[in-house]
């Protein structure tokens, strides 16, 4: 920027397309925010309420290596080499939920003939044999796969299918709003800058974001039911977990929404999580 006198004042402007592209990258982070915490979530909740032994979660590597899938989520599991395990597509039972698109189980994982079994160290270093796959499938992209195991061969029954099916649902529909909400982001024209990013002195660095002072006026139930909405859950899911009614949990939902500026669940989401609301 040029002074009054032709002289530069050593005030850097940033200009309208590196506003953008910044503001695409942080939508591209919150949006991955939004998806460790929702898959994080999911497989606890296979061991907490469906009764399961160990809770995994692969997810495709869709960039990098198309045509694998990576163990990145877990819960109860007692050794590592489940831990961010590589799984192609085909390969063990979440490698053939993840090629057709369908739930598969097993009733003794070691000795199913119907799998490969290119995983049976790990399996049995954590002593599986019960074990359930679920895709994580929203108009035709595959988000992930949820693993069921148990520690004693056991057939699966409708009830414990649907239960899981059910979580995978919810996630599911958490991972495609989010999506849909940074695809929506980035297709939308450069806004104007903000103060930090205009007229910022040269070398000084970028000040962290500060919580909005309408984020501080989030009551207590408010903020509650923000935190049991940004793991994934529904209103009827919240509300049953909490006591409250539905219309209750949708009305706390929207004060939220108001007092953050947030259009609608999934932006929600992601502004809690950007000013530290939410972890």
């Amino acid at each position: 920027m040029t002074g009054v006198y032709g002289a530069s004042t050593g005030v850097e402007r940033v200009s309208a397309g590196a506003a953008s592209a910044g503001a695409a990258g942080v939508d591209a982070r919150a949006a991955a925010l939004v998806r460790d915490a929702v898959l994080g979530d999911l497989a606890r909740r296979v061991v907490s309420e469906c009764g399961a032994d160990v809770g995994l979660v692969g997810v495709p590597d869709r960039v990098e290596r198309p045509g694998l899938m990576v163990l990145r989520h877990w819960a109860g599991t007692r050794a590592e080499l489940l831990h961010d395990l590589d799984v192609p597509i085909g390969t063990g039972l979440g490698g053939r939920a993840l090629a057709e698109r369908a739930p598969t189980w097993v009733s003794d994982y070691r000795a199913a003939t119907t799998i490969s079994h290119h995983y049976d160290a790990a399996v049995c270093a954590e002593d599986l044999y019960a074990m359930l796959t679920v895709p994580l499938v929203a108009d035709g992209v595959v988000h992930g796969v949820v693993y069921a195991s148990l520690r004693s061969v056991v057939p699966f029954g409708d009830v414990r299918i649907g239960s899981v099916a059910g979580l995978a649902g919810a996630a599911t529909r958490a991972l495609a709003g989010a999506a849909a909400w940074c695809a929506a982001a980035a297709d939308r024209p450069a806004g104007r800058p903000t103060a930090q990013s205009v007229d910022r002195p040269a070398g000084r660095p970028a000040e962290a974001p500060r919580q909005p002072a309408s984020a501080r006026r989030l009551t207590p139930r408010e903020l509650e039911v923000l935190r049991w909405a940004a793991t994934g859950r529904t209103n009827p899911e919240i509300a049953a977990q909490l006591g409250l009614t539905r219309n209750t949990v949708t009305g706390y939902l929207k004060g939220a929404m108001h007092k953050l500026g947030a259009r609608n669940r999934v932006e929600l989401t992601l502004t809690a999580r950007e000013s530290g609301l939410v972890d």
